[in-house]
């Protein structure tokens, strides 16, 4: 019988109450414009490698942060599955994940609106906390994986105007630039959001909102490692 890519892309489940089967660790990271993620997730990633998930010694797992490169590998063993399996629907499904994968590597996730290409983004962002040890900036990742036990979703925010003058520090943006960038991309990623679980994302979406302007990024890094380590998400050398 020949089986359907939906089903298949419904079976990537991010978690299962009954079974107690949870994916994971996974933090995701959300962020207004001119707060720098990609860096707290580059140092994250250096700083959780080596602890081991709910162990009692230190070991050599590896965290990673999704760049395009880990995107685009998981969307290869994802076809790959689906070009060996009797899917009905195989060439829609490839071409499918093929858009997505593009859209990730064009920066131009934000603009997907079609339902399918919505649902396949969403298997993605499941397939990569399944993994576990993924550090996920963006892509609405955080509201994606909002029920899922075995992560921290990490919200970034900052004053207007200090992430306007940041911005024109570190782009050399003028200041009309800046404040027309923050005020486009903060209303561009917050819709999507809404196509993705049908409304805005409210604090509760996240486990922590750190103020960036009033932090350096080891002060926040140190502060996540604190809070997996607490929730026991993660565990220290010689454990707990």
């Amino acid at each position: 019988m020949e089986k359907s890519i939906n089903k298949y892309l419904n079976n990537i489940e991010c978690y299962n109450l009954e079974t107690g089967d949870f994916p994971g660790p996974v933090v995701t990271i959300s962020r207004q414009a001119g707060c720098s993620a990609h860096r707290i997730a580059i140092k994250l990633s250096k700083i959780l490698t080596g602890y081991s998930y709910m162990s009692e010694t230190k070991t050599d797992a590896e965290w990673k942060w999704v760049d395009k490169n880990l995107f685009a590998k998981v969307v290869s063993e994802m076809i790959s599955e689906i070009e060996e399996g009797n899917f009905a629907d195989s060439e829609k499904a490839i071409q499918l994940l093929n858009e997505v994968a593009q859209a990730f590597i064009n920066e131009t996730i934000y603009d997907i609106s079609d339902i399918d290409l919505i649902k396949t983004l969403k298997g993605i962002i499941c397939r990569l906390a399944n993994q576990g040890r993924n550090i996920i900036v963006g892509r609405s990742a955080g509201v994606i994986l909002r029920n899922v036990p075995n992560k921290l979703n990490i919200r970034l925010e900052a004053p207007a105007e200090w992430r306007i003058n940041r911005l024109m520090q570190i782009n050399e943006f003028s200041r009309s630039e800046a404040s027309d960038y923050i005020t486009s991309m903060d209303s561009k990623r917050d819709s999507f959001i809404e196509k993705v679980i049908g409304r805005r994302a409210r604090n509760n979406d996240f486990d922590v909102i750190f103020n960036y302007a009033m932090l350096e990024d080891d002060q926040i890094v140190d502060a996540v490692v604190t809070i997996l380590r607490s929730k026991k998400i993660i565990s220290g050398p010689g454990g707990l």
